[in-house]
């Protein structure tokens, strides 16, 4: 009995090991069984796995896109900066031989195809800041060569036919591949625009400007200096003119004598142009009839009012003319006396008739149209021991001060042995001094010399300035 006993009771220790067994197996896989079905019911097993941070990538991989403003390239650590449009930072990504890069319709294009300033849609790694794709940006526009436009810094806004743009506080501005300053910009400069809907992202120098000195040019002071066919000036001593690189022809004239001469302008040089071998005869004279309509208008002939009514003696050479009358549209023209009588006709259109022609760049002088202001001066603090010229016309050595007249002016510094830089400045019509400090010149890198007498200067660099009113 005993025996039998014991029996029965291995017997159910058996049975219950067996249960035992089979519950553990059981809860060992209800895990991967719910893994399966959850698979049936749309479940992805890959939202149950543990985030590693470990990224397969590949040529196409990106996990960032932007468009920004390409501004700069490392060419020895193979590296692209980005201008982030929305932040206005900058920030720098690597390249290599995955990179792609595409035109604005899509097709490839080399790294040199793709400038500073060009607006570029990009894709790239973050985690690893790497560029995957740069491409033109489908949804930016361009204007090129643009020698027409006005610009306005102090509204921050450019004029390019009957458009107006903004400038924004990320707009670059781009010369040689440089960055310069907005102040750098001349209205002699050509320019190309780049910017999304109504603002401008990026201004690009294409084509500069140079400077232009006369030497023995004392029998000609008072006379007048052409330059192609946009540019006339009265001729002062040691003036400095501000031209657009390029070829010309230079007409000089003063009483009756000057002559023709062709000079080149090369970017950021000073070319020296000799005009003493130029014939200097005895003042002649012409007399000029001039016919004027309305019969109120007032004629100016170099800053002098004349009496129209009459025959006017005038010297041979260039003259400038400023006809104005109540309620009319003022002329600025230049009429040339070359015989000894001559007739002019005068008329003036009536204010919203029609617009304004255009006028050849001409220096401010005082003269009737202008508002003079005796005792407020602008005042060029620094940098010191500098030449000084506005709008071409020497007026000192830094710190000076001139007679301020509002408007766009051209401030150009100049010192032997440095480089020579100008600034296109706005002066208000406010009743007080201004002030303007500029960044200090740069020594020449390099000079050269022209077969045709001129001395020529090169370098560019980049500065601010900073203006400053008060009583």
């Amino acid at each position: 009995m005993r025996r039998t006993e014991n029996k029965k009771k291995r017997r159910m220790y058996i049975a219950a090991a067996i249960v035992m067994t089979m519950v553990s197996f059981s809860s060992c896989t209800i895990p991967f069984m719910e893994n399966n079905r959850g698979e049936g019911d749309g479940t992805s097993a890959e939202s149950n796995r543990a985030d590693t941070g470990f990224i397969v990538t590949g040529p196409a991989s990106f996990d960032s896109a932007d468009t920004a403003v390409f501004v700069d390239r490392d060419e020895k650590e193979n590296t692209v900066t980005f201008l982030n449009l929305d932040l206005g930072k900058r920030y720098t990504l690597s390249m290599d031989g995955t990179t792609r890069l595409y035109d604005k319709y899509g097709d490839a294009v080399s790294l040199e195809q793709i400038e500073k300033g060009d607006i570029v849609d990009i894709t790239f790694l973050k985690s690893k800041k790497h560029l995957t794709t740069m491409q033109l940006s489908v949804n930016s526009w361009t204007f090129t060569d643009v020698e027409w436009y006005e610009l306005d810094a102090v509204r921050g806004e450019v004029s390019i036919g009957p458009e107006t743009y903004k400038l924004t506080s990320n707009t670059q501005y781009l010369s040689e591949g440089r960055n310069v300053e907005i102040m750098d910009l001349n209205p002699a400069d050509v320019l190309s625009f780049q910017g999304i809907g109504n603002q401008i992202l990026s201004v690009r120098v294409e084509k500069g400007h140079g400077y232009l000195r006369l030497a023995n040019d004392e029998h000609f002071v008072g006379g007048w200096i052409e330059i192609g066919q946009s540019l006339i000036q009265r001729i002062t001593e040691d003036m400095l003119l501000l031209v657009p690189e390029g070829s010309y022809e230079v007409t000089i004239s003063n009483k009756g004598g000057g002559g023709v001469k062709n000079v080149v302008v090369m970017r950021n040089q000073e070319t020296t142009l000799d005009i003493g071998d130029l014939e200097v005869p005895e003042p002649q004279t012409g007399m000029v009839l001039f016919s004027v309509s309305p019969a109120s208008t007032e004629v100016y002939i170099d800053g002098s009012e004349i009496d129209a009514s009459v025959p006017v003696t005038l010297e041979y050479g260039l003259h400038q003319l400023i006809a104005r009358a109540e309620g009319y549209q003022s002329v600025t023209k230049y009429i040339r006396v070359a015989q000894e009588s001559a007739a002019c006709d005068v008329v003036l259109e009536a204010v919203g008739d029609t617009e304004e022609e255009e006028e050849p760049a001409v220096t401010p002088t005082p003269g009737p149209d202008d508002t003079v202001t005796d005792y407020y001066r602008v005042h060029v603090d620094a940098p010191e021991g500098m030449e000084v010229y506005l709008d071409g016309n020497y007026v000192g050595i830094s710190p000076c001060s001139f007679r301020k007249y509002s408007g766009s002016h051209i401030i150009t510094l100049r010192k032997s042995g440095y480089e020579t830089r100008s600034y296109t400045i706005q002066v208000d019509k406010e009743e007080k001094d201004v002030s303007y400090s500029f960044a200090d010149l740069e020594r020449f890198v390099s000079g050269s010399s022209n077969s045709s007498g001129s001395s020529n200067t090169t370098g560019s660099s980049n500065t601010t300035g900073s203006s400053n009113s008060g009583k």
